[in-house]
């Protein structure tokens, strides 16, 4: 429960670490950085070290307040939750946070409260907490986890502690992935090139069914591009809609099959390609494309994960991008 387990983001935990050190304690931190980057592993490991009965820099993990957090019952430790997929509400953040915070904490010298996905507050619900923010109580501690900073408002964000995560080195995750998961060195070397420094969207890919059931639809895809017809597109198209959840995760392994093309055109080498079961496909694709028809294809998809994060027609922008990928 404690920072000592947490891969990566020094930075970080030697701010919180410096900051209980000296009894310096903000009332408000953004924790900012994408999705299953480690936020609230971070939170976490904060909350659980500022309640520790033994008062040092890294949870005990025996006292009374340390097994409350592990068995997720620690009554100073509020976690908010919403009912819609898409926004936490005025009411929610009301009666979760703000109606709340002035009752004293149950035993502990901090009563902390973990938003998670922050950035899915509404303005209302935002300028709710702001006022919470702004006048609170001298033991209340609020972390705000957001996968958007952009999201918050100027002024939240301007009376809270912003910390932005960081990619994990390479050699950290590579020797988390074998030793601690087991891979094999090419299965590990594919988690950390689609991760991208993201420890849990590795694990996730290393530990999901389901992540493995999107590799193998982006292979066929990928692998049929040039042969599909329109009604083929539009199968294709509604193939893919199964996985929207995990659309920037799909469009990421695309953008990773045109690197592994690249990378066949430049080096004829197939021990460098992440797809290596794909070998004849690659190769045959790096003969047709030029330099610049991968780097078009590449910047087409970026430019169709930039539309669906704006909230695009999902069906609409995945036909543009497979017509555009099988054209170039």
């Amino acid at each position: 429960m404690g920072f000592e387990n947490i891969v990566g983001h020094e930075d970080i935990i030697r701010h919180f670490k410096s900051s209980i050190e000296m009894d310096k304690i903000s009332h408000a931190y953004i924790i900012n950085g994408e999705v299953d980057s480690g936020k609230k592993m971070l939170a976490k490991a904060f909350a659980t070290t500022l309640q520790c009965e033994k008062g040092g820099v890294e949870p005990c993990d025996k006292c009374q307040s340390c097994l409350q957090v592990e068995t997720g019952n620690h009554p100073d430790i509020i976690t908010v939750t919403h009912e819609k997929a898409g926004v936490i509400s005025v009411d929610e953040i009301r009666e979760q946070v703000v109606e709340s915070i002035g009752i004293k904490p149950y035993k502990s010298k901090y009563k902390i409260y973990i938003v998670p996905d922050a950035q899915l507050m509404n303005i209302q619900a935002q300028n709710a907490i702001l006022k919470t923010i702004e006048e609170p109580p001298e033991y209340g501690v609020i972390l705000l986890l957001t996968s958007n900073l952009d999201k918050l408002l100027p002024t939240v964000q301007s009376r809270c502690m912003v910390l932005n995560t960081k990619p994990i080195r390479e050699r950290d995750m590579l020797g988390f992935l074998q030793k601690n998961m087991g891979l094999t060195e090419d299965k590990a070397y594919f988690c950390l090139d689609f991760a991208q420094g993201n420890l849990g969207k590795a694990i996730k890919l290393a530990t999901n069914d389901e992540y493995v059931q999107v590799i193998d639809s982006v292979v066929d895809v990928m692998k049929k591009i040039f042969d599909l017809d329109v009604d083929d597109l539009a199968s294709a198209v509604s193939h893919i809609e199964q996985f929207k959840m995990s659309i920037d995760d799909y469009l990421d392994l695309m953008m990773m099959w045109y690197r592994d093309v690249l990378m066949f055109k430049v080096t004829g080498n197939v021990d460098k390609l992440l797809f290596k079961g794909e070998y004849s496909s690659i190769k045959k694709q790096a003969a047709m494309l030029s330099y610049k028809a991968i780097e078009d294809n590449i910047n087409a998809i970026e430019i169709a994960k930039k539309r669906l994060n704006v909230n695009a027609n999902f069906e609409v922008t995945m036909e543009l991008l497979l017509l555009t990928l099988k054209e170039i």
